[in-house]
């Protein structure tokens, strides 16, 4: 006997996800209720400059309490294709342009609370034709060569799932 959804609420709607709160039949019979996050996906992409850099961006976040190294990433607008997604966010994030952009991978960011489903792009061929970035986001670009990226992973130096996640997907993509 599977999960049985009984009822689902809204608790918050915000500007980039939805917060419900979903009551279920376990499939012993008895009730339980689970919060979700409702986010419309997102990607990750890992920028590859001709030297063989990788394109990190440095930015704050709040929820953390500091400055992360990540990958550049972002969410869809709507129902954007991905790869849409992809070139958009590399452009607003590196301003970089990619001539290429090779899916490598995709995964759900936290399943225990939350839908976000993100697609991972290698981005290479890249020329400078930046676009905006959002209003909020304050990010500085360093190119790390890939060895190193990996290095830092491996020592806790990039504290970020999707980056992680993203980093081990493309793996085998990359030329160590």
């Amino acid at each position: 006997m599977p999960f049985e959804l009984i009822r689902s609420e809204t608790l918050m709607q915000g500007r980039a996800f939805k917060i419900r709160r979903d009551t279920l039949k376990t499939p012993d019979g008895r009730e339980t209720k689970f919060e979700i996050i409702e986010h419309g996906g997102s990607v990750v992409i890992i920028p590859v400059d001709a030297e063989g850099n990788l394109l990190f961006v440095r930015q704050y976040r709040h929820a953390a309490g500091m400055d992360l190294l990540e990958l550049p990433a972002g969410t869809r607008d709507g129902e954007e294709p991905f790869e849409e997604c992809a070139a958009r966010e590399i452009r607003e994030e590196t301003g970089m342009q990619a001539g290429k952009l090779q899916k490598v991978g995709e995964f759900y960011l936290a399943p225990g609370y939350s839908t976000e489903f993100m697609a991972v792009f290698i981005a290479t061929g890249l020329t400078y034709n930046p676009l905006k970035a959002d209003d909020d986001e304050f990010l500085e670009v360093e190119k790390i060569p890939l060895q190193d990226a990996l290095d830092k992973a491996e020592r806790g130096e990039v504290p970020d799932a999707k980056s992680l996640a993203a980093l081990l997907l493309a793996r085998p993509f990359l030329k160590l």
